[in-house]
């Protein structure tokens, strides 16, 4: 029967790992789609959509690589129409602050006919952790082209709580949460909290893009995913995004989780010292 079965889209990823957790301890029924494991779920390819969907009545969407990528909002439009004639209804969008583009996907959603509920969320604090800059860390310098602008890194964690309470309570369609942390940081910022938490010294420095960009074709990191990552940095980290928003509250009726205490739960793993 359709309704019991909530299905978690990038289910093994930050985010949707952390939500598959949070539901499975509420003992509800959930399904992880993920190209990695779980029930086979890949955005490229539709034919996986309405299998994936049988018996769902809610999904999470996180699509990959970012809704910034082209062909997101055709892809979230079409993902809406397969799960409204498979009795699916309720979707929860990740989207991020700033984009245009993911603004573009979160207007689709909305004119589907689905009840649809945005999250528009901020830089994670577990990209340092769980991503990408991890090995900069690692190594003591992390080289970014991010300069003095602040941003509210939020928690994934946060994310997943507030994912958890929209996929299952009432009172939360046709609304866009801006999820933040409680204040802004810098990269550099950012990095000095890691240093500090970590006890060692990890330093952080500003890099032009093109050089930034170069550093990942030389890792044999794909055009498309550089492409993006740079667009990221250039254009979200403008200034735009300098503000915080009280989402975390709206929902959870407590203020978001602080980058420091993220920073020393991360490190007491090991993380930064190549553990």
């Amino acid at each position: 029967m359709t309704g019991d079965m909530t299905l978690i889209t990038g289910g093994t990823g930050k985010t949707g790992r952390r939500i598959v957790q949070r539901l499975t301890a509420q003992n509800r029924p959930v399904r992880v789609g993920s190209r990695s494991g779980g029930v086979p779920f890949d955005w490229a390819d539709p034919d996986t959509w309405q299998p994936a969907l049988e018996g769902v009545g809610a999904a999470y969407l996180s699509y990959y690589p970012d809704l910034a990528a082209p062909g997101a909002p055709e892809a979230i439009g079409a993902f809406a129409e397969t799960a409204l004639r498979s009795g699916t209804r309720r979707l929860v969008l990740l989207s991020g602050r700033g984009e245009e583009e993911a603004q573009a996907s979160e207007k689709v959603l909305a004119a589907s006919g689905a009840d649809w509920t945005v999250l528009r969320c901020s830089w994670f604090d577990q990209n340092f952790s769980e991503d990408y800059l991890v090995d900069g860390l690692v190594h003591g310098e992390l080289l970014l082209p991010a300069g003095e602008v602040g941003e509210p890194f939020v928690d994934a964690d946060d994310i997943a709580d507030v994912a958890a309470a929209v996929l299952t309570q009432d009172g939360h369609l046709g609304r866009i949460y801006e999820l933040t942390g409680p204040r802004l940081l810098t990269f550099a910022e950012a990095v000095a909290a890691i240093s500090a938490a970590a006890g060692r010294t990890i330093a952080y420095r500003r890099i032009p893009a093109e050089e930034f960009a170069a550093g990942l074709a030389a890792q044999d990191v794909p055009a498309d995913v550089i492409d993006l990552l740079t667009y990221l940095f250039a254009t979200v980290l403008d200034g735009r995004n300098a503000y915080v928003c009280d989402g975390v509250r709206q929902v959870l009726g407590r203020p978001a989780r602080d980058f420091t205490d993220y920073a020393r739960d991360a490190a007491a793993t090991g993380i930064w010292n190549g553990r």
